[in-house]
């Protein structure tokens, strides 16, 4: 007998709201009361989306000239800033990511899973809610950190990165 089980979601209970805990930072750093390594903090605690849109794949031509779809994949979204960068784009919850493209499908990770895939992406950022309410980026050796496990820690008024 072959036994296969469906794994659980690692956020169980998870709606795909916005925690409270990631709106009110997200706020404050908006207000200039929070500062990066506070956002960074309370996203690496709780679990963030990153979207997966559908693209068409091959396309199949009929007798008579139609195009049909033949395939379709559903792949991750890569951003192209104006300077040729580009960012893996994530979301706080369902709304902003909604707000951004109606169609997108949510996909729950964590924040170090999100930067994982932004890294092998080649992507140079991790942005967050593009289309608001707060747009937060991820980027350079901060980037790298987060995907590579580290954690930050704050003494007084200095932050370090940490290799728990």
């Amino acid at each position: 007998m072959n036994d296969k089980r469906l794994l659980g979601t690692a956020f169980p209970g998870d709606t795909g709201e916005t925690s409270a805990e990631v709106a009110t930072v997200m706020r404050s750093y908006a207000a200039g009361q929070a500062t990066h390594a506070d956002v960074l903090t309370t996203l690496s605690a709780t679990r963030v989306l990153v979207p997966v849109v559908a693209v068409l794949g091959e396309v199949e031509v009929d007798e008579a000239g139609l195009a049909h779809d033949k395939t379709s994949d559903m792949a991750t979204v890569l951003l192209t800033g104006a300077d040729g960068r580009q960012a893996l784009l994530g979301f706080t919850g369902t709304a902003p990511l909604q707000a951004w493209q109606a169609d997108a499908r949510p996909v729950p990770v964590s924040l170090r899973d999100a930067a994982q895939a932004a890294v092998h992406d080649g992507a140079d950022a991790l942005v967050f809610d593009l289309a608001g309410p707060v747009p937060f980026a991820i980027e350079g050796d901060d980037l790298h950190k987060v995907a590579e496990g580290w954690q930050l820690a704050t003494v007084g008024p200095r932050t370090a990165w940490v290799k728990p």
